[in-house]
């Protein structure tokens, strides 16, 4: 045999590959024989790791010791049973330990990911047990170039990682998926200088006078002002406000229960006046008590195709984005190195929006994420200002300084004009009251 490259000598035997592209070998010497045993990876570490396991037992010279290695050397070569990667996703598919998402769309994802990985080795014949971290590694890197968002990229990765631990009695090693480099950091896409935006005082009302304005017309618009409105007085996502029904409002008291469907967690919220009276219309139109309140958006939002994949929450989510559009705002914009625009202002802005209020009302952490549920990231993003308020403080107190209230030098101003009777070529006098 040629002398090959990239053989690895250790203190007993020498790692190599009988072909370029094919699996690790290692040969040693035992009691007098020369001994070769596949490694059963194309990965030069998981090679070395694996043979240097046999090099103590090859020591070794007590037949006990010689015969656990044998033992060992035969559960290398062993074949595990034969699955191709063609074959792999059915089997999967029908094996209890596999992922069971809620909705028919992210199974539909899962299935997706693993096919487009199986179009990305480009060999229908390659078996499970012949995937290596090596391509794993590669075809991370080929996501990578599609401009997918880090999220979508991850998102793909723990798929096919959840794949391959459920398919673990057809390969030998560890999960060529398990590699934390694979996945990607959300610092990624910090300098895209992009994210979600709230509603300000302004847009909240602009949205309001557009949804009573007949001449701006939205598919079932009466009750997509109620869901909107919930969204604006409870901060619950766009789901959830609009699969409400009757029997978790209680108009009498005030409060509505919402499970949320993302986190599965139900949160009590106090109905205020505004949604009290928009509650008290959509009451006109309601069946029973187990009804939905928004009931013609409820049946468009879980609208499926032939497939079962739900396709009316993005039916749903034009006509919000359609009022958004309204009132001039731009809901998504092109990012450089993204495939996808990315959205600025939706049906989300409104929870971003509710935590914002609630955070310059002084309104305690712990009161909004009993409110809005687990969602810390949206929560800490808007509570950082009050942290930032109390951080001034702290240094006002330690430097001895202290901000001049801004009412306070409006009334200055205003004694120092009235006092003075001062006319317009005294405005230097008025801006050293300003700046000081």
């Amino acid at each position: 045999m040629a002398k090959n490259s990239t053989s690895i000598k250790l203190d007993i035997g020498t790692i190599y590959k009988k072909t370029e592209n094919g699996n690790y070998f290692f040969r040693y010497q035992i009691n007098g024989q020369r001994k070769a045993v596949s490694l059963k990876t194309k990965n030069k570490k998981e090679a070395i790791a694996k043979a240097q396991g046999i090099v103590p037992v090859a020591k070794a010279s007590s037949i006990e010791v010689i015969s656990a290695h044998v033992k060992h050397a035969k559960n290398l070569s062993k074949h595990k049973d034969s699955l191709l990667l063609s074959m792999a996703l059915e089997k999967y598919n029908n094996l209890p330990d596999r992922a069971k998402p809620a909705t028919v769309s992210e199974q539909a994802n899962y299935n997706a990911t693993f096919n487009q990985f199986i179009k990305f080795i480009k060999n229908n014949e390659t078996t499970i047990n012949e995937v290596t971290a090596l391509e794993a590694d590669q075809f991370a890197d080929y996501l990578r170039q599609t401009n997918i968002a880090v999220d979508t990229h991850n998102r793909k990765i723990r798929h096919l990682r959840k794949i391959f631990e459920v398919l673990s009695d057809y390969y030998e090693g560890e999960n060529p998926f398990n590699s934390k480099n694979i996945l990607r950091k959300p610092r990624e896409e910090r300098d895209q200088g992009v994210r979600r935006l709230s509603f300000n005082e302004e847009h909240i009302e602009a949205i309001k006078k557009v949804l009573d304005d007949e001449k701006y017309i939205v598919i079932n618009k009466a009750e997509i002002k109620v869901v909107y409105y919930l969204g604006m007085y409870t901060g619950q996502r766009m789901k959830d406000c609009v699969l409400l029904r009757w029997n978790k409002v209680d108009l009498k008291n005030n409060l509505i229960y919402v499970q949320q469907f993302k986190t599965g967690k139900e949160v009590v919220i106090p109905v205020s006046p505004q949604l009290h009276n928009i509650l008290l219309v959509a009451k006109e139109w309601q069946e029973n008590t187990h009804s939905y309140v928004c009931p013609n958006v409820a049946v468009r939002y879980n609208k499926q195709d032939d497939k079962g994949k739900n396709i009316g929450n993005n039916l749903v989510n034009k006509d919000v984005l359609r009022v958004i559009k309204w009132i001039g705002l731009e809901p998504s914009i092109e990012v450089p190195g993204r495939k996808k625009k990315v959205t600025v202002y939706g049906f989300h802005s409104l929870r971003h929006t509710f935590v914002s209020n609630c955070a310059e009302a002084g309104v305690p952490k712990a009161v909004v994420v009993s409110i809005i549920g687990a969602d810390s990231e949206i929560i800490d993003k808007h509570y950082t200002h009050v942290g930032t308020e109390a951080q001034l403080k702290a240094i006002e107190a330690i430097s001895g300084e202290k901000r001049a209230d801004p009412q306070e030098k409006i009334d200055k101003i205003i004694d120092y004009l009235n006092y003075h009777n001062l006319d317009g070529n005294h405005y230097s006098e008025i801006r050293n009251i300003i700046n000081n």
